[in-house]
């Protein structure tokens, strides 16, 4: 059984780019990301807040697609496979007692549950309920999106750095693209809203000004999150197993955050087939499911913070870019590094 809060298809703040890694694990699912007709990309571009780039190629490669488009396309999936999707209803509180879980559910109803899996994304009530550690640490960062039309490549996901910032810009479906920055409150509330904002200090960087004064933007609002915490999480929680954003969120410059959500979901899947299967008490699928999580992903999750603090600082980027742009293999393996293989 599935509970979602809202109504599919909803957009979500997200750079929706995907890493071509999960390709092989959502074709076993029988997944056709091709009937969505994504955009295929191979190129990299990073720029500094004075407009020097730096271009590569892709690896891995990957692909873009809305989360608009792709979470009612996979809500729809699961319907078929039996699964009880449950809008507009949201968990308010979950209770484990006795071996078994009671959820509270906004609607005044009650729901009870052998497991229960949290994949809310980066921040939910349900975390300070949890009384999960992050929640109570202050996090300065915003996150911003579009969606927009422009005429740049569709085989191109650039990053653009600004002071305390940076934003992506790639192609999703039907020629349109995602735009969506990470920054901080200090800059919002230095320039007092949203797109003044974007004119004072997003725009110095040329490439942004250009998306600004040129792009098409298709929405009237922009979607916008606050307090997005790139601070170590543990992957259980009161014996509530979480996978994605939930368990732990790497830093958006990084590109994967989507291919991390998807492969914690795929390992969290085959530890429960054991407990299912009366392979694996509780305790030895939460402490299977850490140890996988920590193996796979807390490495990569230490880097992207520690890559952020090399942007976002007009001096240092500028610095840093100069440099990779003498190593151009550098890029690709930092990029290597907050990446996995396919699976």
């Amino acid at each position: 059984m599935l509970y979602e809060k809202k109504a599919y298809p909803f957009h979500k703040v997200c750079g929706e780019y995907v890493s071509n890694e999960v390709l092989p694990f959502l074709e076993s699912l029988q997944v056709d990301i091709a009937s969505l007709r994504p955009a295929r990309i191979q190129q990299f571009s990073l720029s500094s807040p004075a407009g020097q780039t730096l271009t590569t190629p892709l690896d891995l490669g990957g692909f873009g697609i809305s989360r608009y488009a792709l979470d009612a396309y996979l809500a729809q999936m699961a319907r078929a496979a039996g699964v009880t999707v449950i809008e507009k209803t949201q968990v308010q509180e979950v209770v484990f007692a006795e071996d078994k879980f009671m959820l509270q559910l906004a609607n005044g109803a009650r729901a009870e549950a052998d497991l229960v899996l949290g994949s809310y994304g980066k921040r939910s009530h349900l975390d300070r309920k949890l009384n999960r550690a992050f929640f109570s640490q202050s996090s300065p960062y915003i996150g911003v999106k579009y969606h927009v039309k422009t005429d740049m490549a569709r085989d191109l996901i650039a990053l653009h750095n600004f002071k305390d910032g940076y934003a992506g810009i790639s192609a999703i479906e039907a020629d349109k693209f995602c735009f969506c920055y990470l920054t901080t409150r200090a800059n919002l509330k230095a320039a007092g809203s949203i797109p003044a904002m974007e004119k004072q200090v997003l725009s110095q960087n040329p490439f942004l000004r250009k998306i600004f004064n040129e792009a098409e933007f298709l929405w009237p609002q922009p979607e916008v999150i606050n307090e997005i915490s790139f601070a170590p999480k543990t992957c259980v929680e009161n014996h509530v197993l979480l996978c994605g954003d939930a368990a732990g969120m790497i830093t958006p410059l990084c590109g994967n955050g989507m291919a991390m959500a998807i492969h914690s979901a795929k390992i969290l899947t085959d530890e429960i087939r054991r407990y299912i299967n009366n392979s694996y008490t509780r305790t030895e699928l939460e402490m299977a499911y850490a140890q996988k999580w920590q193996q796979l992903f807390s490495r990569r999750l230490w880097l992207g913070r520690t890559v952020q603090k090399l942007f976002g600082r007009p001096f240092l980027t500028e610095m840093v870019l100069t440099t990779l742009k003498q190593v151009p293999a550098g890029v690709r393996f930092l990029m290597k590094q907050t990446h996995g293989n396919s699976f």
